[in-house]
C-alpha cells in the first residue's frame, strides 16, 4: 500500500510538498516452511553426539534442547489449532508476564521429559510431525483471524498470514541457534531465508516504540547490513507507523549487521555490545530503542 502525505512548506512560496510512503506488504511464508524444515533435517542428521550436547546462545538450552523445542512447536500446533485439543490451560492470565511464565513452565517441563529421547528419535519425530504441521498451515485462509495473536507485535487479533510468518521466525531463529552453536551461521543469513525472518520481526517496531514521542512527520530509518542493505522506516503521525519506503529524510538512523539483528531480537546479545557493533546517525536516543526490542515470547 502506498500512502501520499501532503505538508505545507514554511517558506514564503507556500508550496505543498508531496511525500510518498509505502507500507509493508503481507508476508507469504507458508511455502518456505517445509523447505526450512528440510535443511534443518539435513543439519541435524550431520551432527555428532558431541554437537548435540553443545551450548547454544540460549543460556539454559543445548542443541538437543532446541531441537526438541522445535518438535514441541509442531506437536502443540497440531494438537491445539488442528485438533482443537487444549489439555493444559493456564491459571488466570492477567498480564503479558503471566503468559511468559506459563510458557516458560511448559517449555521447561517438555525439555526435562524429552531428555530420554535419542537424536535419531528426535529427527524422525521432527520429520513426521513437520510434514503434518506444514500441511495444516497450508490449509489456513491467510486473511482469516488467527487462533492466537502475535503478542510481541502488540496485536490483540492477528490474521493467519501473520501467525504463519511468526511461526517462520520461530523455526528460523531456533535453527539459527543450533547453527550458531556448531559454527554454521551463514546458511540462514542468505536473504532467501533471512529476509522473511527480518520482514516479520520488524513489524514489532510500532508497538515497541509506542511510548516514544516525536514531532509530527519525523522519521527513523532502520537499515540491516548483509549481502545487501535492507531498510524500513518508522513515521510519526499521531503515533508510529511502519513503512518500507519514504522520500522523507530521517532525523535518526541506525545501521545493524544481519549477523547481530537476530541475536538482538531474541535476547542473544547484550544491549551495550549491540550498540557498539552498530552505527547510529542523528538522534542517538531515538534510534537506540530498537536495541531493546524482543520478537519472541520471552
Amino acid at each position: 500500500m502506498t500512502v501520499l502525505l501532503y505538508f505545507r512548506n514554511d517558506d514564503e512560496s507556500g508550496c505543498v510538498i508531496k511525500i510518498t510512503m509505502k507500507k509493508p506488504e503481507q508476508i507469504d511464508a507458508v511455502a518456505l516452511l517445509p523447505e526450512l524444515d528440510k535443511i534443518l533435517f539435513e543439519l541435524l542428521e550431520g551432527l555428532s553426539l558431541n554437537d548435540w550436547d553443545k551450548q547454544t546462545i540460549a543460556p539454559k538450552w543445548k542443541v538437543k534442547d532446541v531441537a526438541v523445542h522445535l518438535l514441541d512447536g509442531n506437536l502443540r500446533t497440531l494438537s491445539m489449532l488442528r485438533d482443537k485439543y487444549y489439555s493444559e490451560k493456564p491459571d488466570a492470565i492477567t498480564s503479558y508476564s503471566d503468559l511468559i511464565d506459563f510458557l516458560n513452565r511448559l517449555n521447561a517441563d517438555w525439555i526435562k521429559a524429552t531428555k530420554r529421547l535419542s537424536p535419531k528419535v528426535i529427527i524422525d519425530l521432527l520429520k513426521s510431525s513437520g510434514r503434518e504441521y506444514c500441511d495444516f498451515l497450508a490449509t489456513l485462509n491467510p486473511n482469516d483471524k488467527a487462533e492466537f495473536p502475535v503478542a510481541w507485535a502488540g496485536e490483540q487479533a492477528s490474521k493467519n498470514w501473520f501467525h504463519i510468518a511468526r511461526e517462520y521466525t520461530e523455526k528460523w531463529h531456533h535453527q539459527q541457534q543450533i547453527r550458531h552453536a556448531i559454527g554454521d551461521e551463514k546458511t540462514l543469513l542468505e536473504e532467501r531465508w533471512y529476509l522473511p525472518y527480518l520482514d516479520t520481526s520488524i513489524r514489532a517496531l510500532p508497538h515497541h516504540y509506542r511510548h516514544v514521542k516525536a514531532k509530527e512527520g519525523e522519521v527513523i530509518k532502520f537499515t540491516f547490513l548483509g549481502n545487501t542493505e535492507k531498510s524500513w522506516f518508522l513515521h510519526y503521525q499521531h503515533g508510529w507507523e511502519l513503512m518500507n519506503a519514504t522520500h522523507q529524510a530521517p532525523i535518526s538512523a541506525v545501521r545493524i549487521k544481519d549477523s547481530d539483528a537476530w541475536k538482538i531480537f531474541t535476547k542473544g546479545m547484550k544491549r551495550e555490545e549491540a550498540i557498539a557493533n552498530s552505527k547510529i546517525i542523528g538522534d542517538q536516543k531515538l534510534a537506540a530503542h530498537i536495541f531493546d526490542m524482543i520478537v519472541v515470547m520471552a
